[in-house]
């Protein structure tokens, strides 16, 4: 199917998001908000599964969240998931407010961080309809709780910024997987190449985010679902136990697509994986629809 794109522009606390949105042929079936991965752009891994969905027959958006990209926001490249689902919730109230998607029913997807992000935005706001999580990272702070040194770090950083407006970074990814945000192989070879480089993209990560990040939990979301989930993961991808964990805790109507990839971030960029996801997302929206 053919797809157009035009920009797509909303605000949450005074600050101008920018995202692209994907349109098909048509009257669109419903209206997809996705969010991607840690640190990533509207470009990368969101606005890859945005337009596998157009493709579809849906309406879909990617953006940018505050602080990242072609978005506003101060710090930049502060990775904040409640804020990140704040900004989820805002782009909904955008799209409902433009009279093509008045009445269309609202869906989600989430990627890799996005998956957890989502989860959350989705447990919280009553407008999304289905959610599909695709390789996500469902954090689990009662397994993996917040390393103190972790947060302080965080807690100083930010002190600093607000003493003195300088703002402490580290790299996303590096190929010697030092001090980054994301110390995998596979990572540096999608961020830090021109396999997933994109010009609107930093390399780079807001120290005081790990404030955020740190104690991050996605699974108490699980059990608040109330409306249709599809995971799907791979026993490759990043931490197959909280994928399995945040399932079997769900009671909203459910299932799960398993595939065979590499890694993680193959979930990406890879149509043997786009494809099937998609189409599975899009099975589950139409239900909906």
């Amino acid at each position: 199917m053919t797809i157009s794109t035009e920009r797509f522009t909303f605000t949450r606390d005074g600050d101008q998001l920018v995202g692209n949105l994907f349109l098909p042929e048509g009257t669109p079936t419903g209206v997809v908000v996705t969010t991607g991965p840690l640190t990533s752009v509207k470009e990368q891994a969101a606005g890859v599964y945005a337009q596998a969905l157009a493709r579809r027959g849906f309406a879909a958006l990617a953006f940018d969240h505050r602080t990242f990209g072609e978005s506003e926001g101060e710090p930049r490249q502060l990775e904040d998931p409640l804020g990140k689902a704040a900004d989820i919730s805002a782009a909904i109230t955008a799209l409902q407010g433009d009279a093509r998607f008045a009445d269309s029913a609202v869906l989600a997807i989430g990627v890799c961080a996005g998956g957890g992000y989502m989860a959350r935005a989705v447990a919280d706001d009553p407008r999304i309809k289905a959610f599909a999580g695709v390789a996500g990272v469902y954090a689990d702070a009662a397994a993996n709780p917040a390393d103190p040194a972790v947060v302080e770090r965080g807690r100083k950083a930010r002190e600093l910024r607000l003493a003195t407006g300088e703002v402490e970074t580290i790299p996303a990814v590096a190929a010697d997987n030092g001090d980054v945000a994301m110390p995998l192989t596979e990572a540096f070879e999608y961020y830090g190449t021109p396999r997933g480089v994109v010009p609107n993209y930093t390399n780079g990560f807001a120290v005081e985010s790990f404030e955020h990040t740190a104690g991050f939990d996605a699974q108490e979301a699980a059990a608040r679902l109330s409306v249709p989930f599809l995971l799907v993961h791979s026993e490759h991808a990043l931490v197959p136990p909280w994928a399995h964990k945040f399932y079997a805790a769900v009671a909203s109507p459910k299932s799960e697509l398993w595939l065979d990839s590499v890694g993680q971030i193959d979930f990406y960029d890879d149509p043997r994986l786009i494809e099937p996801a998609a189409d599975a997302a899009a099975a589950l929206f139409r239900d909906v629809c």
